[in-house]
């Protein structure tokens, strides 16, 4: 059972509380407009498979790293796959949050016929959920990308009252092997994606 992934990031700060090893997920039939990651919708371009226990292992040797946050693309339409790697991440004593453009009452809906999503609902501390609109950019709650998305607090891991969640969003560059990298809030780093690519 592979997990079809678009890209990892080993410590970032701009995608969930404390330092977090990030994975982008390949593929998502939302496709959202304004989405920063539109080259991660179509499911098997670009992508590359790993095992959830490999990358599992590999997010728990790394060193302080609070949890592990999934994106996409759309977690969701690999739930089993997700839902394995999160369980091994959790049962290693890491948090789990997931980035997702379906909403809570419609991941409810679907995990009565899909074990998978009610699996890595169970296995998520928070979850980001909601198609993302470009129209609504959130400026007031860090690592939420548009005001019409929620976040729900599934476990006592962390507290809607922290203040973690209500500092200004950030966006990372990195330039390893001569690739820049950007992630973070939607809206700026779709910006400077654009900027260089018209360079």
């Amino acid at each position: 059972m592979a997990l079809r992934i678009a890209q990892k990031i080993p410590d970032t700060e701009a995608e969930g509380p404390g330092v977090r090893f990030a994975v982008w997920v390949q593929g998502c039939t939302l496709r959202c407009p304004g989405c920063c990651n539109p080259e991660m919708f179509v499911h098997g371009k670009g992508a590359f498979e790993v095992e959830p226990a490999a990358l599992a292992a590999e997010v728990l040797a790394t060193p302080a790293v609070e949890g592990l946050s999934i994106l996409g693309g759309e977690p969701f339409e690999q739930a089993a796959e997700v839902a394995a790697l999160a369980r091994l991440v959790k049962a290693g004593g890491k948090t789990v949050m997931v980035y997702s453009g379906y909403t809570l009452e419609e991941l409810q809906q679907r995990a009565q016929q899909e074990p998978g999503v009610q699996a890595l609902l169970e296995a998520a501390d928070l979850l980001l959920d909601g198609r993302y609109d470009e129209t609504k950019p959130e400026t007031a709650r860090r690592w939420v990308g548009s005001t019409n998305q929620t976040l729900h607090f599934f476990t006592d891991a962390y507290q809607p009252n922290d203040q973690r969640f209500w500092t200004a969003n950030t966006v990372e560059l990195r330039l390893e092997n001569g690739q820049l990298t950007i992630n973070g809030w939607p809206a700026p780093a779709d910006v400077l994606r654009r900027f260089l690519r018209s360079c």
